[in-house]
Parts: C-alpha cells; sequence; structure tokens
C-alpha cells in the first residue's frame, strides 16, 4: 500500500486532479484507492460519490462520541470501489480544523480503514498550508510520498515552494519524499518551460503536465470525473497518464527549495503575472 499526500496552492484545482487521477487508476489499472479528504469543506470525494454528500468523521464524532465512529457510518464506496472517507471540521469560527485532521487520520488507523488490499491511500490537503494538523500526513509518516499540484501562475509557485520547505522539515523524522510536480496547466505563456525549470531547481520532476480542458468543468457539473464521465475524451488518457506515471514512479526526493531571492529572479525571467 503506498500512501499519498496531495498538496497545492487552493483552487489550483487540486481535488478535482486527485479525484481524477483516482478514477484512472481504478479504470484503466485496476487499482484499489481510498481517499481522506483532509480539507473541513469536505469536498474531496464528491465527484467519486457522484456528488452525494457524505457525513464527515468529525461530524459522527462530535454528534455519536468517537465509540460510534465505525467505517460502516463513515466510508462511502464510489466510482469502481473507490473508498472515501472526509474528515471534516469545527464549525465555522469554533475550534482548530488541524486538530480535526489529526484526529480523524488516528481514528481511521485505530479501525483499521486503511487495509492491506488497497494499492493507494490518498490525503487530499487543504490548500497550502503545511503547519499544524495539515501537516500531520508528513509530519508523522501518515503519507510516504508527496505530490504538489500547480501551474505556472506565480502565487501556484510560491506556494509549491512554501510546501517543499515544510516537506523538507520533516523529510528526516518521518520519511517522506517528493514525488514531483503536477502540472494543472492554467494556459499562461511559457507554462510549460517555466515549471520545468522550477523542478529541475529544486531537485524534482514536471511528472505530468495536465492540460487544461472545458471537459473536466463539463465533467464536474454532471458530478463526474472525466473517466467516468466518457473514457474516450482526450483528457480521460491524459489523467490516465498522470496515473500510469505515479504508479510506476521511483523518483523520490528531498527537494532543495529557492530562497526567495532565487524564485524572484525565476518568476522576472518568465514574466509571470498572477
Amino acid at each position: 500500500m503506498r500512501k499519498v499526500a496531495i498538496y497545492g496552492k487552493g483552487g489550483i484545482g487540486k481535488s478535482t486532479t486527485q479525484q481524477n487521477t483516482a478514477a484512472a487508476m481504478a479504470h484503466f489499472y485496476d487499482k484499489k484507492v481510498f481517499i481522506h479528504g483532509c480539507d473541513p469543506k469536505a469536498d474531496s470525494t464528491r465527484l467519486i460519490l457522484g456528488g452525494k454528500p457524505q457525513e464527515t468523521l468529525m461530524d459522527v464524532l462530535r454528534e455519536q462520541g468517537a465509540q460510534k465512529v465505525t467505517n460502516d457510518k463513515v466510508i462511502r464506496d464510489g466510482f469502481l470501489g473507490i473508498k472515501c472517507v472526509e474528515s471534516g471540521g469545527p464549525e465555522p469560527g469554533v475550534g482548530c480544523a488541524g486538530r480535526g485532521v489529526i484526529t480523524a487520520i488516528d481514528l481511521m488507523e485505530a479501525n483499521g480503514a486503511y487495509t492491506d488490499d488497497l494499492d493507494f491511500v490518498f490525503f487530499d490537503v487543504l490548500g497550502d498550508v503545511v503547519c499544524g494538523g495539515f501537516a500531520m500526513p508528513i509530519r508523522d509518516g501518515k503519507a510516504e510520498e508527496v505530490y504538489i499540484v500547480a501551474s505556472g501562475e506565480m502565487m501556484a509557485i510560491y506556494a509549491a515552494n512554501n510546501i517543499c520547505k515544510g516537506l523538507v522539515k520533516y523529510a528526516k523524522q518521518s520519511g517522506v519524499r517528493l514525488g514531483g510536480i503536477i502540472c494543472n496547466s492554467r494556459k499562461v505563456d511559457r507554462e510549460r518551460e517555466f515549471l520545468e525549470e522550477f523542478t529541475a531547481a529544486i531537485g524534482t520532476q514536471m511528472i505530468h503536465f495536465v492540460p487544461r480542458d472545458n471537459i473536466v468543468q463539463k465533467a464536474e457539473f454532471n458530478k463526474k470525473t472525466v473517466v467516468e464521465y466518457d473514457e474516450t475524451e482526450n483528457q480521460a488518457k491524459e489523467y490516465g497518464e498522470l496515473a500510469r506515471k505515479i504508479i510506476e514512479n521511483k523518483n523520490f526526493v528531498i527537494p532543495k527549495p529557492l530562497s526567495m531571492d532565487e524564485l524572484e529572479a525565476m518568476v522576472v525571467k518568465y514574466g509571470i503575472a498572477d
């Protein structure tokens, strides 16, 4: 079983990329996948579950107590048997959502949810936050490998570099490694070239360049991943290729994040404006 954490700037398309990749793994490669959503919005599994609302682990915990948090109550099966759980979070304005991530992962482990027959467990982590509870998948060794979703936009690159700094902090104690950067294209000028230079500079790879295609939004409107909506679409094949590259990936590193001066110089070079 491989445990993977997906990070990236808020709004970069991280959850969409993760769900489409998981669906491609299950559809094209017959992989058994578990998605653990670590975002208080609890939107990391909706495409896999056909848009059905999922009762979050924290909701059950608050309403019924830890003893009532059973796998049957909080785990749902979605497209091709992909298992889904959402951590959820505290009521708005009350408590720490990061603590909810810690509690949820601990309870899932205690309940034996991450079974040995699984091929992949994905932790879909909120935005670019790498502190406290949101760093738990990499801090405590819950995840063994990390992929960062980025684009050629300035703030997406800043976030990716910042996440790498957090990963370096925990790499020695937990053994977590960076598997690469996924470019979720926004069609900005020289985007592929910029991402290739950035990933080389920090010592990793751009594992795949996912082109921008409106079929992704069309599938989302229908509450499906692209693979489920229409497997013949080119974008479904792109997610299939990303899935293959992750499955076969052997290139795991401790990244070397850039200094702010180095990052600013690279941004200026490519004339990127967010």
